[in-house]
This record gives structure tokens, sequence and C-alpha cells, in this order.
């Protein structure tokens, strides 16, 4: 009788082992989670060559100092993936930080970017927080940009956009972007109204060209509101040779009265080595009408030229810039007004 029961039991847990086996190899195995860690400093020094004691002579952003080596900012970034979803914090401490972040105050200055995204499939992803505007072809890091400087169309144009969006996969090298958002340039606020987001971009196979088309557009109020309309491309001549444009329009509605500023910025890059590069950014960028919160009230064509010196991790970039206004909206030594103004910038950006 022993022998028996114990027959059985054997079979009964080996049943339960094989069982316990097969259900083990069904199961799916788990998500692997991946960090990615990003961060970068950067300094600067900057004189303008005719301005008076006091005065700048800068209308462009991040780089409003006179005869003064300054700290552009510190940035620290983490993405982190698993499975279907992924999170961004991105943190960043200094002037370029603090102007980005203009609307915001205390610590929420800090915040470049922060937001996770759900990959509903492989064609769709929904992501909601705050991040960096589509708009443009400029970015904020320092060491995403072959300028130092910043042209006039990304100082006036929109800085970030925080809300809901979604990307969508078209097949090949097309996609588009849609989305809603609290009004340009706020983290938080109680009004009512919001800004619609959109982006259409599509390349060539080989990636030697890219086009991207951004838009947004919103009420500010009865009978206001704007509208900006901004296209991109990014060529790739050769090793070598790259050629990047960036047009955008804005317009803008107050109390039922029309007007709008523009940019048009074209960027001729020349790469002989791996360890040195040359920039030439020329814009023009019209505010005769005085649209943009700055209300220039003139139009400007801006000469950049930049070296890009690597060594490792550090980039190193001299850089000259030449600003012409069709109306004298600059200041001589003397404090005279005059329409062209002349600098020199010396970077050094770090990323690891």
């Amino acid at each position: 009788m022993l022998k028996k029961i114990l027959a059985v039991t054997l079979v009964f847990l080996s049943f339960i082992s094989v069982n316990a086996q097969s259900d083990t190899t069904k199961k799916a195995a788990a998500p692997i989670a991946t960090n990615t860690f990003t961060a970068s400093v950067d300094a600067y020094y900057r004189t303008n060559f005719n301005a008076p004691i006091g005065k700048t002579n800068n209308l462009t952003s991040f780089t409003n100092s006179q005869n003064s080596f300054e700290l552009g900012m510190a940035s620290v970034r983490w993405d982190h993936t698993i499975g279907k979803i992924s999170a961004t914090a991105d943190l960043g401490f200094g002037r370029r930080a603090n102007e980005f972040s203009y609307n915001d105050a205390g610590a929420m200055t800090a915040i470049k970017q922060l937001y996770v995204s759900y990959a509903l499939s492989d064609k769709v992803k929904l992501t909601m927080g705050k991040w960096a505007t589509h708009v443009g072809f400029e970015l904020l890091d320092a060491y995403a940009n072959r300028n130092y400087s910043m042209s006039y169309g990304f100082s006036y144009g929109p800085f970030f956009h925080t809300g809901l969006k979604a990307d969508v996969s078209l097949g090949g090298k097309s996609a588009f972007m849609i989305g809603v958002a609290n009004p340009t340039d706020f983290t938080t606020t109680t009004s009512g109204n919001k800004v619609a987001i959109a982006q259409f971009s599509t390349g060539t196979k080989d990636d030697k060209l890219k086009a991207f088309l951004n838009f947004q557009g919103g009420s500010t109020g009865a009978n206001s509101g704007y509208n900006q309309f901004d296209l991109v491309l990014n060529g790739v001549i050769s090793s070598q040779f790259g050629i990047n444009y960036d047009g955008t329009v804005e317009s803008v509605k107050t109390n039922g009265a029309s007007s709008s500023w523009s940019s048009n910025a074209l960027y001729l890059n020349y790469d002989p080595s791996s360890k040195f590069g040359l920039t030439l950014r020329g814009e023009y960028f019209d505010d005769k009408k005085s649209v943009t919160s700055a209300g220039i009230g003139s139009s400007v064509f801006a000469t950049t030229l930049s070296a890009n010196i690597k060594i490792d991790n550090l980039t190193i970039i001299p850089e000259i810039r030449v600003d012409n206004g069709s109306n004298a909206i600059y200041l001589k030594g003397d404090g005279s007004a005059t329409q062209t103004t002349s600098g020199f910038i010396l970077a050094a950006i770090y990323k690891f």
C-alpha cells in the first residue's frame, strides 16, 4: 500500500513539475530597461566692438553680455525606457536654462524637458509633459548647434511646449505629429486657451535630404491669436559639405488687426576634417512692424561665421558676428544710434 501511495505521489509531483516548466516557457520575457545619461557644460566670453558702457547691442537669446566671461549652462539628461514606456528628465542650470523657461520661477526654470511616452504600437506614440519645440532648426543645448550665438528666428519663435502630442509613422522616412499644448512657453497656466501644434517630416532614402514642415497656432483671447508656419531643410552634399535652411513666418492678430514677422536663415557647413569645421549663417529677419515681443521695428541681416575646433569631447567655438539693420537700432560707443554692430565670441562646450 505504501509503495502504491509513493508511486502515485511521484507521478503527481512529476506532472506538476512538467506543467510548471511548460507554463514558465509560455511566459513572455520581462522587458529590459535601458538608461541613457547625457551631460554638458558651456561657458563663453563676448564683446561687442561698438557698444557703449552698460549696453550689449544684443537682440538675441543667451548671449546678452558685454566684455565679460559668462556661464552658459550645466545640463544633465536622463532617458529611461522599459517596454512600451519611456520617460525623459532634462535639467539645466544657468543663463540658457533661465532664459529658456523665462515664464517660470524658482526650481521650475531648471526643467528644460520632462515628459513620459507610451507606444500604442510600432507606429503611434503618445507623449505628455514639457518638451523643446519642434519649430525651427536651432536648439537650446549649445553642443547641438554649430553657431554659439542664436538666430533671431530662434529667439522670437517658441522655445517649448507643455501638453499632449501623438507621433505617427507613415512608413519609410515620413511621419507626422499632432498635439495640443498650453500657451507657448508656459509650463503652467490658468488660461483656457490652448495651442495646436503639428509637424510633417520626410526625407530621401539615403537621408541626404530631410524636410520638416512645422506649425503652431492658437487663440490669445477674443478676436486675437497667432499662427506660425516653419520649414526646415537639411541637406548633405558630401562628407565635407552640408547645407541647412530654416524659414519661418508668424502672423499675429490683435483686436482684429493682423501683422507678421519672419526669418529666413541659411547655414553653410564645411568640415575639412573631423577636428575642424566652419559654419556660415546668414539670416534675414523682418520685424519692421514691431510684432515680436522685443518690438524691434526694423529688418536685420545678420552674418555669423563660427569655427568648431574639436578636442575629444571638447568643442571650442571662436565666432565673428555682424548685424545690419534697416533702421538705426544699435548703439555706438558715444551712445548715438547706428544701423550696424559687430562682435566676437569665444565659447567652450564640453559634452559627456
